[in-house]
């Protein structure tokens, strides 16, 4: 399995362009290390939108699904930096998902991500995911280093302390990952897998689209800082 550790959590948001220097200095300078910090924490991740919305994306891995339910990371939760506190409250169109990691194929992080949402209900999850199993394949198509699914658990995603989500729409959500070297073969393998006819059997995505990686932080990192 090339993600690192069992689960992941994502986040994604807009933010006025007013607001967007201050808190992309935020997230580079505090945020990102606050939370690789934590106990079960392994590494996160910074995208930008190319063909997306909301425009910023952030993946953060965790050696366990209790990681994201535990006591150090609701500590954090409940007592936010006052910086925090005060980037939280510009965030737009907040989506906030705790994921189990039930797909992962190939080897490595590409420069590009491709995110295709898909909302199943539990009386077809089992097929949708024998189905996911073929088309998660990176080794079939150029420039698609790994490829992963996140499977939502709604206990856990959505709104908590001092997260200002107010719906909860990405609660029971799956959202697969393509990781690749560039943003073409990315949309490529979105089109061939998961629009129009060739997204049978499942249905179309909730919504697509493409990143470009801004930086990544793992807690090796943080030791040799």
């Amino acid at each position: 399995m090339p993600l690192a550790g069992k689960s992941m959590l994502l986040t994604s948001m807009n933010v006025d362009v007013s607001d967007e220097a201050d808190f992309n200095r935020w997230y580079d300078r505090e945020h990102l290390e606050e939370r690789v910090a934590i106990d079960g924490f392994l590494e996160a991740r910074r995208y930008v939108a190319h063909a997306a919305n909301p425009k910023y994306l952030s993946l953060y891995s965790t050696a366990t699904l209790e990681v994201l339910d535990s006591p150090a990371y609701k500590a954090r939760l409940a007592n936010p930096t006052e910086w925090s506190r005060q980037t939280m409250a510009r965030f737009k169109d907040m989506l906030r998902v705790v994921a189990r990691i039930t797909v992962s194929n190939g080897s490595g992080r590409g420069a590009a991500l491709g995110l295709v949402r898909l909302r199943p209900t539990p009386d077809n999850a089992a097929a949708w995911r024998d189905a996911l199993q073929e088309k998660l394949t990176p080794e079939r198509r150029d420039g698609i280093v790994s490829m992963h699914l996140l499977e939502s658990e709604p206990e856990l995603s959505g709104a908590t302390a001092g997260i200002p989500a107010v719906r909860n729409e990405g609660a029971r959500d799956w959202f697969v990952l393509i990781d690749g070297t560039h943003v073409g073969a990315v949309s490529t393998v979105i089109a061939e897998r998961f629009t129009g006819p060739a997204a049978a059997p499942l249905p179309l995505p909730v919504s697509v689209g493409t990143y470009c990686l801004m930086w990544d932080l793992a807690k090796s990192d943080l030791a040799c800082g």
